[in-house]
């Protein structure tokens, strides 16, 4: 079994992932491995049972959710695929991880992935990242964002980011990790797409949106902050990826992102918070040691 792209939480005294695992016969489900020590995990002994269909039927895949926790409950926002209908934002809430119930989304008729509620509401409204897209996946994709009053109809939706010509995340972007709040402003981790002659390499990058309007962008980390270049990162189902669907701050200022890796396996970054900030403004020394070869 592969086990990769997890969403990340605290809870109840553990650290919790909910991992995408994928074998040769099945299509990928969601499973919770769980730990004390953040380094250590234990899978439950079966995948998430009792998952909440939505009603235009069955889901055939599930994958990438992110998990916030908002007005005392759990929201997860994944990528929903089904026969017929392409992907789309799939969102349910838990308590406990044990129950979930699902939120029906309106259909928009278009898809839409990497989906990532911010952790509070802003201006009275709930805000969320979206990366809508055509029916070719591999077409280059902005990243958006939008804004709902019920968790449910999700409008005023804005162009956030695009992709940089000729820089690591030139072909498409999508929200990674729930955003972090910091004095600076919210810190986002994001994930950016390459083409090159051999295929795309997943990197993931950092920027800061104003606190009370997060359309805005403050600053944008010239480099990537996580990329491939360890083996099990660049060999595995899908070459060259290090993707990340969340980011935990813990108290002494590290961050913890537990990252999938070639679609294969799951590694953990960490890194100063402050560190971060800075990337986002006055530059990456490890990034920039790194691909000048010094």
């Amino acid at each position: 079994m592969y086990v990769f792209n997890p969403g990340a939480i605290r809870y109840n005294g553990e650290y919790l992932l909910i991992v995408d695992a994928a074998t040769a016969a099945t299509p990928i489900v969601f499973w919770i491995a769980r730990s004390r020590d953040g380094i250590h995990f234990t899978p439950d002994p079966k995948p998430i049972s009792g998952w909440p269909a939505p009603e235009s039927g069955a889901e055939n895949c599930i994958y990438d959710p992110r998990i916030t926790f908002i007005d005392g409950e759990y929201i997860l926002m994944y990528a929903s695929q089904a026969p017929g209908r392409g992907v789309r934002t799939g969102v349910v809430r838990t308590r406990d991880f044990r129950v979930f119930e699902r939120i029906e989304q309106a259909e928009t008729g278009r898809n839409n992935r990497n989906s990532v509620l911010f952790p509070e509401k802003i201006n009275g409204r709930y805000v969320r990242f979206d990366r809508p897209m055509g029916d070719d996946e591999c077409e280059p994709c902005d990243m958006c964002i939008s804004y709902s009053d019920d968790l449910r109809n999700w409008n005023d939706t804005k162009v956030l980011m695009t992709p940089r010509p000729g820089c690591w995340d030139s072909h498409k972007i999508g929200g990674g990790a729930v955003p972090i709040r910091t004095p600076e402003g919210w810190l986002v981790i994001y994930h950016g797409v390459d083409l090159t002659c051999n295929g795309f390499i997943y990197r993931l990058g950092v920027m800061l949106l104003d606190l009370e309007d997060p359309s805005r962008i403050i600053a944008r980390g010239g480099l990537p902050v996580l990329w491939p270049d360890q083996p099990y990162e660049m060999l595995g189902r899908v070459m060259n990826v290090t993707f990340g669907c969340n980011a935990l701050l813990e108290d002494d200022g590290t961050v913890r992102i537990y990252y999938g890796a070639a679609d294969t396996c799951i590694g953990l970054a960490t890194a100063k918070l402050d560190d971060l900030v800075a990337a986002c403004r006055v530059g990456n020394p490890t990034a920039e040691r790194f691909f000048s070869g010094k």
